[in-house]
């Protein structure tokens, strides 16, 4: 375990530094669109529970405007996950991996007790299967007549299962098939 714990961050750095490098170009053009778009600064920060539940600083694309309404350009991005990207910077400096559980915000992964807290023994991941499950999660709630409670009482719980079942098996061959299956 402790082989391919060294092993996934040594390949998160690698990759995520190439990508920054080769990709830096088409991320300050999202950026500059995505200030243009939201009229403030395009890079959205939010504090994120993650491992050992420690909090840390995520980056994304913003895509909300003052109003809080998703802006079109901002559906975009979102649809195409391109508002991720800022969180290359996050697995570079290693508060993520680009597998594992995602990182939520304080009051669900930080309440996490007994078996379930497994899931903060390791770094979250830009995708995971918790995130390929509910690829659709935003147009998910939407149906939902509250939205709030549909996601704390049947999405949560789902998470926490895929993502237990996850962190139990870990394994770069996992690692590579939800990569895989991300871009598919």
């Amino acid at each position: 375990m402790k082989f391919y714990k060294c092993l996934k961050r040594f390949c998160d750095f690698a990759v995520s530094l190439i990508l920054l490098i080769l990709f830096s170009w088409f991320l300050l053009i999202l950026v500059l669109v995505a200030s243009l778009d939201t009229r403030s600064l395009g890079v959205f920060v939010q504090s994120r529970i993650g491992y050992r539940n420690k909090s840390f600083i995520i980056y994304k694309l913003k895509t909300y405007r003052s109003n809080q309404s998703i802006s079109k350009i901002g559906a975009f991005l979102r649809r195409y996950k391109l508002d991720e990207l800022p969180q290359l910077f996050n697995v570079l400096i290693g508060d993520m991996s680009f597998v594992g559980p995602r990182p939520d915000v304080s009051g669900f992964a930080d309440t996490l007790q007994g078996g379930d807290a497994i899931i903060l023994s390791v770094k979250p991941g830009i995708t995971g299967p918790a995130t390929i499950y509910f690829r659709n999660e935003e147009v998910l709630l939407a149906k939902q007549g509250n939205p709030e409670f549909y996601n704390k009482n049947i999405i949560w719980p789902i998470k926490v299962t895929l993502n237990t079942k996850y962190v139990k098996e870990m394994s770069f061959k996992k690692d590579i098939y939800y990569l895989v299956k991300t871009f598919i």
